[in-house]
């Protein structure tokens, strides 16, 4: 099993200076701990729940991502997950393989329907119906392949139009891995099927995950897709510190399922936590097969 962490909350320490040297202590503390993967949202507004606010500090995800690639030398690095709406298509290519290239092919592409309608309006992004976005994301993953292959020609889709595909310099080592977020079951999961090289789901309990992948499980036969060359994730949003052994048992039953990464979030002070992750729960994760 690998570890993930997921970077969602920039409000601790109160002190925007703060910020970058916060980021990049964790970064260093987690690469060292041998955490697989470093992920940030995808949002301009911070999300509105129990725990933050819109109008808390949140930073432009692949900026974010741009600076972390600096600091650090192994993780691999993603927006979980990008929203569909929130960048052309074309130029989402582009800012991906920037990434790969700029951090040594460690780039994934984390994208699914954009749903925080209030940041959209806020910021002019357009706002279209639920069906036209999943329209969009697929276009789009197709013409991020597109881009990734060694056809340069033009795109022809229902929402974009794209003259030629160019995309110098390629990205390292093949296109970087495309991981379809959500657990919608008519059309995330169909999604993931046809393009996906990762899906991600919530960790909500093991029963609701195991149904999910026998939906993907069913729609990879219905598309002749190998189940298994699929990466299985799952973000989890339960305390880890302040209950160590009931997430441990919670990784080792999603592992069993055929999850092989699952992503953990900060509760507290980011460095604070990344310190007590890596000391406490890391290596056990490690030892979960």
């Amino acid at each position: 099993m690998k570890l993930g962490l997921h970077y969602w909350n920039y409000s601790t320490p109160a002190d925007p200076a703060l910020i970058a040297p916060t980021l990049a202590e964790s970064v260093r503390i987690a690469e060292q701990a041998g955490i697989a993967s470093f992920t940030v949202m995808d949002h301009y507004f911070q999300m509105e729940t129990g725990q933050s606010v819109a109008d808390e500090p949140m930073l432009e995800g692949y900026t974010t991502l741009g600076y972390v690639a600096a600091v650090s030398e192994r993780m691999t690095l993603g927006l979980m997950v990008t929203g569909v709406m929130y960048r052309h298509p074309g130029l989402l290519a582009k800012i991906v393989t920037s990434l790969d290239v700029l951090s040594g092919g460690r780039a994934r592409l984390g994208i699914g329907a954009s749903w925080y309608e209030r940041e959209q309006y806020g910021l002019g992004v357009p706002v279209v119906p639920v069906a036209e976005r999943f329209e969009r994301l697929e276009e789009a993953i197709r013409i991020c392949l597109q881009m990734w292959s060694d056809d340069n020609g033009p795109f022809r889709g229902r929402h974009y139009q794209l003259a030629e595909t160019l995309c110098v310099p390629e990205p390292i080592g093949g296109h970087p891995p495309i991981m379809i977020g959500g657990g919608g079951e008519q059309k995330t999961l169909l999604l993931v099927a046809r393009y996906g090289d990762a899906c991600n789901l919530f960790a909500t309990d093991q029963e609701e995950v195991a149904h999910k992948l026998d939906v993907l499980r069913a729609h990879c036969a219905a598309e002749d897709r190998d189940y298994d060359a699929i990466t299985k994730t799952v973000m989890y949003s339960g305390p880890v510190l302040d209950k160590p052994a009931a997430f441990l048992a919670d990784a080792e039953a999603y592992a069993s399922l055929g999850i092989s990464e699952i992503q953990v979030l900060p509760d507290r002070h980011p460095v604070s936590y990344t310190h007590q992750v890596a000391e406490r729960i890391a290596p056990a994760v490690a030892e979960i097969g």
